[in-house]
């Protein structure tokens, strides 16, 4: 591996582990906020309760209906959108935000390795879509983009769709992904994706309950932020040396045996 290739790759897991920092910090803080709110609430301060009650309601869903999840979604109740060859040996496990700049900065660096093992039948990779961001710094962005990648499995696109959301995520204090007609647009970038029943499927937000299920299932697990990236059940972002040829090495030892 050349120094350039071998310093970039240095460059990004530094990226992915400050954004991680970044991201606990920030569920730190809103933890924190949250107890202060109870002492508050204790001393009688109804007035302030109440603005921090409907500040910190502005991230969730307004969806109350049935839980329709999207075709051919697997796992404990039908949470994992899976992407590769049932047959593979080796599974990859990815909880993820698609407003979270960490998952990002993992998907640059991971992905052509992730996408070269599914392509050869020799990984298969469940995605847990979920809201974290939205939790951490309000609006609907992350819910609104998990939903419209649901909509995308529905006819059959999803790993493209999902790509495209990462190539263009915005920046995360930009709630950009909150307007159903920017995930649209960007829709336009994957062939065939553009349809009536995709365009019904984002506006009507069909996976709403969906997404929020998912994170709910994110938080009982006691994750501690996003990407969370499990292969075969074990955290592979907890090792430190973990590069995509060490999770390459990993996958084609598995798939030998």
């Amino acid at each position: 591996m050349s120094e350039k290739n071998h310093q970039g790759k240095r460059t990004a897991r530094q990226r992915l582990t400050a954004e991680r920092e970044k991201q606990k910090n920030a569920e730190r803080r809103r933890r924190t906020l949250i107890v202060a709110t109870t002492v508050v609430c204790v001393l009688g301060l109804a007035a302030v309760i109440g603005v921090v009650a409907a500040n910190s309601g502005k991230h969730k869903s307004s969806s109350s209906g049935p839980v329709v999840g999207p075709s051919g979604a697997r796992g404990k109740d039908s949470l994992a959108i899976p992407v590769g060859r049932d047959a593979a040996k080796s599974t990859l496990t990815v909880w993820e935000d698609f407003r979270c700049p960490a998952c990002q900065v993992f998907e640059t660096m991971y992905r052509p390795t992730v996408h070269e093992l599914a392509d050869a039948g020799k990984l298969k990779v469940e995605y847990h879509l979920v809201r974290l961001i939205d939790g951490n710094l309000g609006g609907t962005g992350s819910l609104r983009s998990a939903n419209a990648a649901a909509c995308a499995q529905d006819a059959g696109k999803f790993p493209a769709y999902h790509d495209v959301l990462y190539q263009n995520q915005p920046k995360e204090s930009d709630d950009a992904f909150a307007d159903n007609g920017k995930l649209i647009q960007l829709a336009g970038k994957v062939s065939g994706l553009n349809t009536p029943a995709f365009d019904k499927c984002v506006k009507n937000g069909t996976h709403d309950s969906w997404v929020d299920k998912s994170n709910q299932a994110f938080n009982a697990g006691g994750f501690s932020g996003t990407p969370t990236v499990l292969l075969n059940g074990k955290n592979i972002l907890q090792d430190r040396t973990m590069t995509p040829a060490k999770l390459k090495q990993m996958v084609e030892a598995a798939d030998r045996k």
